[in-house]
């Protein structure tokens, strides 16, 4: 009776996810929470550039990486994508390097490259809200950030402030250029 009852709270959790988003049930629809576990491996992601260039994360070994996602439509990047762009740009000579992806479709290509022209960073369309072993996105924007071992050195669901501040750059992403 016991394990019934457990299986059947744990059926009613996922459902939850599934129709109100991974917040609702604390876990992700579309990668798992062990994946996306700091300290362990970050999973694979290709941006294809607006400049038609394919970058894959397994080839930036070596480098700090955050992937940043996000979309013209969304006020809070507005105010985050400067800061970010600023910060890969003082800090690209260090083994920075920031991947964009952008979540608008492509109706909305003329305002991507609008935007993209003012970021240090290549952008790309993700062409869904999926994004491969990160799972749906579900808000913006969100980040994850890469250490030069290619490990997931800060999971970009688990923050509390999804956003990039000058501040949290500096806590985050900095003592990784230093290693």
């Amino acid at each position: 009776m016991r394990s019934d009852l457990s299986s059947r709270r744990d059926w009613i959790r996922k459902a939850a996810a599934l129709a109100c988003g991974p917040s609702l049930a604390g876990w992700h629809t579309s990668a798992s929470a062990e994946s996306l576990a700091v300290g362990r491996p970050a999973p694979p992601l290709v941006l294809r550039t607006l400049d038609g260039r394919t970058i894959d994360t397994r080839s930036l070994r070596g480098q700090v990486v955050v992937l940043t996602f996000w979309a013209t439509w969304c006020g809070p990047c507005h105010v985050e994508l400067p800061v970010l762009s600023a910060y890969a740009a003082a800090h690209a000579g260090e083994g920075l390097t920031v991947l964009g992806f952008s979540l608008d479709t492509p109706d909305s290509l003329a305002d991507v490259r609008k935007m993209a022209a003012s970021l240090a960073f290549p952008v790309g369309l993700l062409g869904s809200a999926y994004a491969g072993g990160y799972g749906r996105v579900w808000r913006l924007p969100v980040n994850f950030t890469i250490d030069r071992a290619g490990m997931l050195a800060d999971n970009g669901w688990d923050d509390a402030t999804p956003a990039w501040t000058a501040e949290r750059l500096e806590q985050v992403v900095t003592p990784l250029l230093k290693r």
